[in-house]
């Protein structure tokens, strides 16, 4: 940090000047100071002004001043980042650099910072090695232009991605290493790697692989199973990765008894029946979470939109069993206040409503949310649809539904050519359009001409021509034939 603050004797400030400002506004400057016009100015003052203006990262030298009973605030700004580019980037989207760049503080606009410029560096090669690029390298060139700004170009040599030349796998016991290795995407080159790509580290795969170890074995009755460390090593030349899977399993748990608690509603026998896992059976995560959804869902049924099971296992060493309970909670019983959609730029509102079986101001069913979701689906008119629920805020027994739909073109242009001994060239062209207007009906246009036999035709299905959802198929057409030997207008 540069920065002067001239000794004086205190004095009581009748004005403040602030000199060699450029993009800063002086007001920002005056809202840093500790002293104001009317105040008694000390060296320590001083001192804490300069302090606080460097903080602030727009300036790289700070020196105060006085003149008589003026204080001078003589500033030189840092330049602004004019514009960033990349040269080299093939893996990354050079949008979302830019965004991770942002995050560390270095974006078009604000002040330049070496200090951030060199985070930036580190912050792309901490993208590149999570995709194992290990041997990608990053140079800054920062060039000064015009007005006191400067352009930044990031340029990568991102080299090849590190292949995995070997997977250990150390303290597995009950299964072999082949066994958990085929739980892994990662892999050591194969036949196939050209393809699957399978061989080439990634720490975002590793880390989903060492979950569907630990699941593996959790639903296998190992739940004491643990992951003591994963050891990424990489060899000199950066282009081979070594992985080392340190694991504990433990032992492997049977069920002793599964029982049910909680507020159960006088539903016990049939919320049991939902419960997967049985008594001498090997516990599994995979189905405890089967178990606790269908039982939720079951709720969901009678009103209970945020119903939440526990699980509680208690583990006997000894015996090497597990005692289940899950506690039920199905929290107030709510019913649907609004039911609101959103996305269908083009569809109206009514289309998707009435294929809604989950009603407003009706308790929430789950069931009937989920069939609702189904029949939009196969309207075939949304890519995407979405189905949540929303606390309604002071209302605990009451919830939103929102449905957010994503449209796709509901279009299509048909155009065919054929050819018949009677008809000779034959040509066919159709137009539909499923969504039409955004109502729901679907219109469509075809016509069919030869030299004999000539056919239009104009269609209209509407699924809904009656509130109760009888459909109505329409279609008007014209059609004209030439006799089989029509030779041409004689002359």
């Amino acid at each position: 940090m540069n920065g002067v603050a001239v000794a004086a004797d205190p004095f009581v400030v009748k004005d403040i000047r602030v000199e060699g400002l450029q993009r800063v506004e002086p007001g920002t400057v005056f809202s840093y100071l500790p002293v104001r016009v009317g105040e008694t100015f000390t060296d320590d003052k001083g001192a804490d002004a300069i302090r606080s203006l460097y903080n602030t990262g727009f300036f790289k030298d700070v020196k105060i001043q006085s003149e008589g009973a003026v204080l001078v605030v003589i500033v030189e700004e840092r330049p602004a980042v004019s514009q960033i580019e990349f040269t080299g980037i093939k893996e990354f989207d050079k949008d979302a650099l830019r965004k991770s760049l942002k995050a560390v503080g270095v974006a078009e606009a604000r002040y330049y910072d070496k200090a951030l410029i060199d985070k930036a560096e580190q912050e792309l090669k901490r993208q590149y090695v999570s995709r194992g690029f290990y041997a990608a390298e990053v140079i800054t060139t920062v060039t000064p232009i015009e007005r006191n700004r400067v352009a930044i170009v990031f340029n990568v040599d991102e080299g090849q991605v590190s292949k995995i030349v070997q997977i250990n796998i150390i303290g597995n016991k009950a299964f072999k290493e082949s066994v958990l290795r085929d739980e892994m995407s990662l892999s050591t080159p194969n036949w196939l790697s050209w393809y699957t790509k399978n061989d080439l580290y990634s720490k975002q795969k590793l880390t989903a692989d060492l979950e569907s170890i630990r699941s593996f074995y959790l639903n296998r009755g190992y739940l004491e199973f643990l992951i003591e460390s994963a050891q990424v090593s990489i060899s000199p030349d950066k282009k081979g990765i070594y992985l080392n899977i340190n694991i504990k399993e433990g032992e492997q748990y049977k069920l002793s008894s599964v029982k049910l608690t909680g507020e159960l509603l006088g539903k016990e026998d049939e919320l049991t029946k939902l419960v997967k896992l049985k008594n001498g059976d090997v516990f599994s995560s995979a189905q405890l979470t089967q178990s606790t959804k269908a039982i939720a869902d079951k709720l969901g049924v009678y009103g209970y939109a945020f119903a939440a099971i526990n699980p509680q296992p208690n583990l006997n060493k000894d015996k090497r069993t597990v005692d289940l309970v899950l506690n039920v909670d199905p929290g107030r019983r709510t019913y649907v206040r609004n039911i609101n959609v959103s996305g269908n730029n083009k569809t109206r509102d009514e289309v998707i409503r009435r294929e809604m079986r989950q009603l407003e101001s009706a308790w929430f069913d789950s069931e009937k949310l989920k069939l609702s979701k189904d029949r939009i689906n196969r309207l075939g008119f949304f890519t995407e649809v979405d189905v949540n629920t929303e606390d309604v805020p002071g209302t605990p027994d009451q919830v939103d539904v929102g449905i957010k739909v994503k449209e796709k073109p509901t279009g299509a242009l048909s155009l065919g050519a054929g050819f018949s001994s009677t008809d000779k060239l034959i040509l066919t062209a159709g137009i539909t359009q499923d969504n039409a207007f955004g109502t729901g009906t679907s219109i469509g246009l075809n016509v069919n001409t030869g030299r004999i036999n000539q056919v239009i035709s104009l269609s209209n299905f509407d699924p809904y021509f009656t509130e109760d959802g009888i459909s109505r198929f329409t279609e008007v057409y014209t059609r004209s034939s030439r006799p089989l030997f029509y030779t041409g207008d004689s002359e």
